[in-house]
């Protein structure tokens, strides 16, 4: 399995971003039902959502938010067009690790890499530019995801491209080009693409959850920051 692979080589991932995701800023994002904040909150509205992440922060005294793995979480609401549709259950079940810190943040390989596909995701909601990296360990290939980044510097990536562990390729991105979210970067590992270019699922079914964690292990394998897992 992709999760036993990615365990044995933790000694050599290099950062994603350049910041300690284990300092003492750093604090745990909650975006479930359980979290009161979120009940009445009006989460199409971009810049209030952004100030309700800014409010979750300062309330742990933090500057930047993690976490989500596996949360099963309540937010999607906000694009129904994209993860809800009334007749059939709404995708709810998140599959990468967020980090909402600020745009222009510089976005690094964690290792050898080849850039697999770019795309823009522009729609409300979506993951805006988006890059998916191509890996190798061990003879496996695998996948990394990156979404909600800067549409300039994104673009002038293209398939094929070489990018070497520790090279910046691209930054956060702000809103609305973001995918119209508060800057965070979406950070999602893939065993089998399943056919897909530039597009990934990033949320998926509940009850579904067993197939997804084998699909796209947990990221923090990669981050080295294991507190973040559900």
């Amino acid at each position: 399995m992709l999760a036993a692979l990615l365990e044995r080589h933790q000694h050599e991932f290099g950062p994603v971003l350049p910041v300690d995701l284990n300092a003492p800023d750093v604090a745990r994002l909650d975006f479930t039902a359980a979290n009161p904040l979120l009940q009445d909150a009006d989460l199409r509205d971009t810049a209030a959502f952004e100030e309700l992440v800014g409010r979750l922060l300062e309330a742990q005294q933090a500057h930047i938010g993690v976490g989500g793995y596996l949360e099963n979480r309540i937010i999607y609401r906000r694009s129904p067009g994209l993860f809800g549709d009334p007749a059939v259950p709404a995708r709810s079940l998140h599959l990468g690790v967020d980090v909402w810190l600020r745009a222009g943040t510089p976005v690094l390989a964690p290792l050898d890499a080849v850039v697999h596909s770019v795309q823009d995701n522009d729609h409300f909601g979506d993951y805006g530019p988006t890059v998916i990296l191509q890996h190798q360990l061990e003879g496996t290939v695998f996948y990394t995801l990156y979404g909600h980044l800067s549409r300039r510097e994104t673009l002038l990536l293209r398939p094929g491209m070489t990018i070497g562990k520790g090279d910046t390729f691209t930054e956060v991105g702000p809103a609305p080009e973001n995918g119209d979210w508060p800057p965070h970067l979406h950070f999602q590992v893939i065993a089998d693409l399943e056919g897909r270019v530039g597009d990934f699922p990033g949320v998926g079914l509940l009850e579904e959850r067993e197939k997804w964690a084998t699909l796209c292990p947990d990221p923090n394998l990669i981050l080295q920051s294991q507190w973040l897992s559900t």
